[in-house]
């Protein structure tokens, strides 16, 4: 492998996948809460500068075009996972992460098959936007978390009434209770709605692979 940049960044990226994961098992929340919210966009971020500095330094590698898409769908499946597993929300998690889920394996069957002429599954610009969205979806998952332990309660174990009262400041408010709970009404709805679109992408973008590869699955082929 050559240890270039870009490349060493994309290998970090997959070494920060498991370790999402691994926050929840040796630290308690809501550090591992902050921890995993931490490695995550920063392993995000990293997404964007190592293709960005391979095409800009000319450093583009076989190695690397292989592990960056990996390496993505590691932090997506691996994050999706821990996120279901430990929030109060996953009953509205479940279904968006399963269609990813089964995406992302149906897509890899596909490309597996395919061999030698999986290049006709080349990344599309909708796979791109598809990624950033699950990303952004998670981090924002991630940062509900925070909030929802911090306050020892979930917002859809709680009715209308008694999040109006607490906004309203009718309950006490202790250092900062209100933004928090705002914090938090706010990142679930949004991160669930977030979730739901990247997972509409996530189907469009599977059947727009499985009608470019329909070609090579027939028969007299």
């Amino acid at each position: 492998m050559i240890w270039n940049v870009p490349n060493v960044l994309t290998a970090l990226r997959l070494l920060a996948a498991p370790g999402v994961a691994v926050m929840f098992l040796f630290f308690t929340r809501p550090y591992a809460d902050w921890f995993a919210l931490t490695l995550f966009v920063g392993a995000a971020i990293t997404d964007w500068f190592d293709g960005y500095l391979a095409r800009a330094w000319g450093q583009q590698t076989k190695i690397g075009a292989m592990l960056d898409p990996i390496a993505d769908k590691a932090m997506v499946v691996i994050a999706l996972m821990v996120i279901v597993g430990y929030s109060s929300m996953s009953p509205w998690l479940v279904l968006p992460a399963t269609f990813i889920l089964f995406r992302e394996v149906f897509v890899s069957g596909l490309r597996e098959y395919l061999g030698d002429t999986a290049g006709t599954l080349k990344v599309t610009n909708l796979a791109k936007w598809k990624t950033t969205l699950q990303m952004i979806a998670i981090a924002v998952l991630f940062a509900q978390g925070v909030f929802e332990h911090y306050l020892g309660m979930s917002v859809w174990g709680m009715d209308s009434a008694m999040i109006e009262s607490i906004l309203n400041g009718e309950t006490e408010d202790l250092h900062g209770l209100r933004w928090k709970e705002t914090g938090m009404v706010w990142a679930g709805n949004v991160g669930i709605a977030l979730l739901w679109i990247a997972a509409a992408l996530t189907l469009m973008t599977g059947w727009d692979y499985l009608t470019k590869a329909a070609p090579y699955l027939k028969e007299d082929r």
